[in-house]
């Protein structure tokens, strides 16, 4: 095969990868963490290259936790809030959507940060000590402060759909209206909207994550101490060796000439940081 022939086979399969945004940022973002973790494991020394991973994939399951929490919470809650009214308890609708404003009405930061702060006390006191089950809780209390934006959605998806012709004609033709809300309006009809909320949700959890493991690394008491947690991308970056390599990239801009040596000197910070 020589190249003219390569060259007419793989250049409409990039085109299309190309044009397909979801497919070219996916590729392009594990091919982007492929890349930094080979560069790592050549020339980032042990002790840090272990830490940092265990932290990237703690920072990841979490994240991917948080998502399939917040999917449980969000579809239970809006098709409840929708049967509801019509229910044999229709009063429980009113303490429902107040403590779902309630929780709205909390910043999403300060509430991870005070669950993360009563696991982090729990842990120190020998209370949990399964890594397992501290990551499930520290990934249910960030989507329990995330979960009602996936909430609205759906709700937005069902009142859309029930203003429709074919919700009432399938109604007449016996269909249960459990099915029509879970299987014809949110599964068949919303997966794509639901997938890029999502997306975006996962995005947000990641941060907080971050930003709450900072936080508490940085050191709030004594007691409640980044040590007691699973090492986690945030918790690293505030290590005072990810620091000096965060401050050494603001060096470069007066001493271009040092940027070469980000990549090898200073790896820890600059791969937590991307």
């Amino acid at each position: 095969m020589n190249c003219k022939t390569l060259y007419n086979d793989v250049a409409p399969r990039l085109l299309a990868v190309y044009e397909q945004k979801d497919k070219f940022w996916l590729i392009g973002w594990v091919g982007g963490v492929a890349l930094l973790w080979l560069w790592n494991r050549l020339f980032l020394n042990y002790p840090a290259f272990v830490q940092i991973q265990s932290a990237f994939l703690n920072t990841f399951l979490i994240g991917l936790l948080c998502i399939v929490f917040s999917v449980a919470l969000a579809w239970s809650v809006a098709v409840g809030l929708y049967f509801l009214p019509n229910s044999r308890a229709p009063y429980l609708t009113l303490p429902l959507t107040f403590l779902l404003n309630l929780i709205r009405s909390v910043p999403q930061i300060l509430g991870v940060l005070g669950g993360y702060v009563v696991i982090t006390l729990m842990t120190s006191n020998e209370m949990l000590t399964s890594r397992t089950v501290i990551n499930l809780l520290l990934a249910l209390v960030t989507a329990l402060f995330v979960f009602q934006e996936l909430v609205d959605l759906i709700r937005e998806r069902i009142d859309h759909y029930s203003k429709l012709d074919f919700v009432n004609a399938m109604l007449c033709c016996g269909v249960k209206e459990s099915r029509i809300i879970n299987i014809d309006i949110l599964w068949k009809n919303s997966m794509v909207h639901v997938t890029n909320k999502l997306i975006a949700l996962f995005s947000v959890a990641i941060f907080l994550q971050c930003s709450v493991d900072f936080i508490i690394s940085v050191g709030l008491s004594a007691e409640v101490s980044p040590v007691n947690l699973p090492p986690t991308l945030g918790s690293i970056l505030a290590k005072i060796d990810s620091k000096q390599d965060i401050l050494a990239i603001g060096y470069t801009l007066t001493h271009p000439r040092y940027i070469g040596n980000l990549f090898f000197q200073h790896l820890q910070g600059i791969t937590t940081a991307f």
